[in-house]
């Protein structure tokens, strides 16, 4: 298979995920509601994942703290994957399973939300930051691909993205995310 036939195969995947991802709407929109009321009392959104998803991570909080669209305050967001010295000290003391479970017990509260990102929803690591914030009282969301998988089981709200295929999987995931700053900058903003 050539090189256009290969571009032409991912841009036809891409687009048939794109078109199956409107179902995700009514999650996306529960999720945002979850975000907005976590900001509105004083709570904060992580977020973690591991690879690519650590780079979703550290972009959407970003965009939460200093801005997407609009120019407005900045908002109570956190990557669990930025911290090059916790990971690692993590990692090394309790092993790399512990590293965003261990930022959870110490950074989140009840009401906050974990945004947990996994294109395959088993990594270890992030289904054990999961199961803790979840008996903690923080809403979770999982951030998979469309297989049922253990984190998406765990979770409130599921963005679910229409593809096995990583890459589709972040594409659709950063879109999801996009929208999602939207919806909460929009709403907070408003009021």
């Amino acid at each position: 298979m050539g090189m256009t036939s290969r571009f032409q195969l991912a841009l036809a995947d891409h687009q048939s995920a794109l078109n199956q991802i409107a179902a995700l709407e009514p999650e996306l929109t529960r999720l945002a509601q979850a975000c907005i009321l976590s900001l509105r009392e004083g709570g904060k959104i992580l977020f973690c994942g591991n690879g690519g998803s650590s780079c979703d991570a550290d972009h959407l909080a970003a965009e939460l703290v200093g801005r997407f669209q609009l120019d407005r305050k900045g908002w109570a967001a956190i990557s669990l994957a930025t911290s090059t010295a916790g990971l690692t000290a993590i990692a090394n003391d309790y092993g790399f399973e512990a590293v965003f479970e261990r930022q959870v017990e110490a950074l989140g509260r009840a009401g906050d939300v974990l945004i947990a990102i996994s294109t395959s929803g088993k990594s270890p690591n992030v289904l054990r930051a999961a199961t803790l914030a979840k008996e903690m009282g923080i809403h979770v969301s999982a951030w998979t691909g469309q297989n049922p998988s253990p984190l998406s089981d765990l979770a409130e709200t599921r963005i679910l993205a229409p593809s096995t295929v990583t890459a589709r999987v972040q594409e659709m995931h950063i879109l999801m995310g996009h929208i999602l700053c939207d919806l909460i900058e929009t709403e907070l903003t408003a009021s």
